[in-house]
C-alpha cells in the first residue's frame, strides 16, 4: 500500500489477516525515517513526557505539547496514518474533548484523536465522531490513571476484569470509536477481545494475537534506560536507524514479534 493510510484501510487490513505496524513519533526527523520505512501508523504519544521531556510519567503534557509534536510528524509524513494523543485531563467533559479534538486535528494535523478510558466515555466518543473526527480507545494499563492504578503493572488479570475490559472495548466501539489500543494485558484476553471486535486492536505488552503492534520508538532503538519487558532493541546489529525500524515492521507483519514466549 502506497497510498495514504485512512482508518477505512487499517480496518481492511484487520479483515485481510495483515498485521499493523506502529510506533510512536515525536518529530520531523525520525517521522520521515518511520514513513520510508513504512510503518502504518504513527502515534503521536504523550509518552513524550517522559522520553522526550524527561517527566516521570505523562500527566504533565499539555495539549500544546500535543499540538506541537503532532504538527511536527504531520508535516513529515506522507504514508502513515497519524493519531494524536489527548493528554490528561484535556477530555474531562464530551464539549472540553471536542473542542481539544479539534484542535489537534486542524493546528496539530492528527487524522485520528487517541484517548484513554472505558464505557464512561462513550459520549464523548459519540460526540467527536458524531463531528467528523475518529477516535482510537485505549483499554488496560492506562498510564494517565497510573496514581489510581498504583503502578505500571498488568492489567485484566483476573476473570471479572477481563470480561470488564471486554464490556469497555464494545461499550467505545458502539460508541463509534475506529480502533483500539491495549495496552499490558494477558495475551488470552487481548486475542478475545481481537476477535471481539470489528475494529483494528493495536496491542502493547499484550501478545502476538492483535491486529497489530505499538512500541515506543526510543525503546526498539535502545535509547531508554530500562527497556520493557515487552519490546525489544532493533538496532542492535543493525547499521542505521531505518534499517532498525524497517526490520521491526517486517517482524510485525511475519508475526515473528512479538514472540509466543515473550506475550
Amino acid at each position: 500500500m502506497n497510498e495514504k493510510i485512512t482508518i477505512k484501510n487499517l480496518k481492511e487490513m484487520k479483515e485481510s489477516g495483515e498485521k499493523i505496524a506502529c510506533l510512536t513519533s515525536y518529530d520531523a526527523c525520525f517521522a520521515r525515517i518511520q514513513d520510508e520505512a513504512r510503518v502504518d501508523l504513527l502515534l503521536v504519544g504523550d509518552s513524550l513526557g517522559m522520553v522526550l521531556q524527561g517527566g516521570d510519567n505523562t500527566l504533565g503534557v499539555s495539549i500544546s505539547d500535543m499540538i506541537y509534536h503532532s504538527r511536527l510528524v504531520s508535516n513529515a509524513t506522507k504514508r502513515a496514518i497519524i493519531v494524536t494523543d489527548m493528554p490528561f485531563m484535556s477530555y474531562s467533559t464530551p464539549v472540553q474533548a471536542l473542542g481539544n479534538a479539534a484542535r489537534l486535528v486542524s493546528e496539530g494535523g492528527a487524522h485520528v484523536v487517541k484517548i484513554e478510558g472505558g464505557s464512561e466515555l462513550s459520549e464523548t466518543v459519540k460526540l467527536i465522531t458524531q463531528h467528523g473526527i475518529p477516535v482510537c480507545g485505549h483499554l488496560g494499563l492506562t498510564p494517565q490513571s497510573i496514581h489510581k492504578l498504583g503502578g505500571l503493572g498488568v492489567q485484566a488479570a483476573t476473570n471479572k476484569a477481563a470480561e470488564e475490559l471486554e464490556k469497555d472495548a464494545l461499550s467505545l466501539q458502539e460508541a463509534g470509536a475506529s480502533c483500539l489500543v491495549v495496552e499490558c494485558i494477558p495475551s488470552s484476553v487481548a486475542a478475545n477481545v481481537t476477535k471481539l471486535l470489528d475494529i483494528p486492536v493495536i496491542g502493547i505488552g499484550a501478545g502476538v494475537d492483535c491486529d497489530g503492534q505499538v512500541l515506543v520508538l526510543y525503546d526498539i532503538l535502545g535509547l531508554t534506560p530500562k527497556q520493557p519487558k515487552f519490546s525489544k532493541n532493533f538496532l542492535s546489529g543493525k547499521k542505521s536507524i531505518f534499517d532498525a525500524i524497517k526490520e521491526y515492521v517486517e517482524q510485525v507483519k511475519d508475526n515473528s514479534f512479538p514472540s509466543k514466549s515473550s506475550s
